[in-house]
């Protein structure tokens, strides 16, 4: 695989004038940000619109596979790795949802869509409530296809299929993946992120040996406005936890990835207080990254909903909020500059609900706002500058 910093080295052109290929598989499922195997070109029209056009449904359907590939897909030892996952990011969304419900006392709304070639999303926003501002979970499966030369770089270009490669054409995709933005209202209570998809290529039918792949991506990472040392470790250990069942190389290797990709370069400091974030992960049996992305996604409840429920409730004033908002606007700003998954979906005719859905209801901007050092704003806007380990690697 090829990693984002060797890929934008190797191009001529700036990222906002360039897209990068897994972007274009990726953003119509999420609105966030979690690419994998980056390389830079830039798509005619045709190609930027190789995903169909969604049609929106009534009620939720049983599977967003295409029909077949659904068959027994609740049975582990007969479906697919695409049942699976979805399966899994399904039953994530139902179980974060509930959790997020319980807490807030309203229902989120419910949007589900499918596209007449295969695929399709179920989108879930609570917008308004007693606790969350806005707060949106999404899951999707999506069907395209890419040129042979966004494969060859993200397999490192060493495939041993290169000339079916070449032959094939556009190269047939799958992706499925579920993320999330809460934005609660009191400026207290942190905003959370994340986001865990599957990624596939598949070769053409009428191509012998053409190339296949695929690999696993995601992260969860905390937004707060101020920064509780205990919320903060609390939340950090949950993630380590859940990487060192699997690895204990996983959570420092993906707690420096996030703290990197979250990096706001015009400002000079984070979205916020990192997390754990990784991609192209394919370099172990597929079963047990199944089981890592599915520990991950299982432990958003308890890393999350304790800060939420100690926060909620909290007295603040409107210079607290004026603060929150102020970050809202850093968070608007990373991810409508730097986010690829966001800005490749708004020039490429992606769900815009789906893609927007990460963006705060309210945000603000003051010219040259400074916070006096010493001040819990200025220990918050420090810690995104100068990133901490919260849970110490022993």
């Amino acid at each position: 695989m090829v990693s984002s910093a060797q890929a934008a080295a190797a191009s001529s052109q700036p990222l906002l004038s360039s897209v990068a290929v897994s972007v274009q598989v990726h953003c119509n499922f999420q609105p966030f940000p979690t690419f994998s195997a980056i390389i830079f070109f830039k798509p005619s029209f045709e190609e930027a619109q190789a995903i169909e056009k969604e049609e929106m449904l009534m009620e939720r359907p049983a599977s967003l596979l295409r029909e077949g590939e659904d068959l027994q897909w609740d049975n582990p030892s007969t479906s697919s790795m695409r049942a699976r996952f979805e399966t899994m990011i399904r039953k994530a969304q139902d179980d974060i949802c509930a959790a997020v419900e319980d807490v807030d006392g309203i229902k989120f709304r419910e949007d589900s869509w499918i596209r007449p070639g295969g695929g399709g999303g179920i989108s879930r926003v609570l917008q308004d409530g007693n606790v969350w501002e806005k707060a949106g979970v999404n899951v999707s499966v999506v069907y395209g296809t890419m040129p042979p030369e966004a494969y060859r770089a993200a397999t490192g270009g060493g495939s041993d299929n290169k000339p079916a490669a070449n032959k094939a054409g556009r190269i047939p995709f799958f992706a499925a993946g579920i993320s999330s933005v809460m934005h609660p209202k009191n400026p207290f209570a942190p905003t959370v992120h994340f986001n865990y998809r599957y990624f596939e290529t598949d070769s053409p039918p009428d191509v012998a040996g053409a190339p296949k792949a695929w690999w696993f991506g995601g992260g969860t990472d905390l937004t707060p406005s101020y920064i509780f040392d205990e919320d903060v470790a609390h939340f950090h250990q949950v993630q380590k936890q859940a990487c060192d069942k699997h690895d204990l190389a996983f959570y420092p290797k993906f707690k420096q990835w996030c703290d990197d990709y979250f990096l706001i370069k015009h400002r000079g400091e984070r979205r916020g207080l990192g997390g754990i974030f990784f991609d192209d992960l394919n370099d172990r049996d597929g079963e047990k990254l199944l089981a890592f992305s599915t520990e991950c996604a299982n432990s958003v409840i308890p890393a999350y909903i304790p800060l939420i429920k100690k926060r909620k409730d909290m007295p603040f004033s409107p210079e607290h909020k004026d603060w929150q908002q102020l970050r809202r606007g850093r968070y608007v700003e990373f991810n409508l500059v730097y986010d690829r998954g966001t800005t490749f979906g708004l020039k490429t005719g992606g769900r815009i609900e789906s893609i927007l859905m990460s963006l705060p209801l309210t945000a603000r901007w003051e010219y040259d706002h400074q916070p006096e050092a010493g001040t819990e704003e200025w220990k918050l806007l420090d810690a995104c500058r100068n990133p901490k380990e919260w849970a110490p690697v022993s």
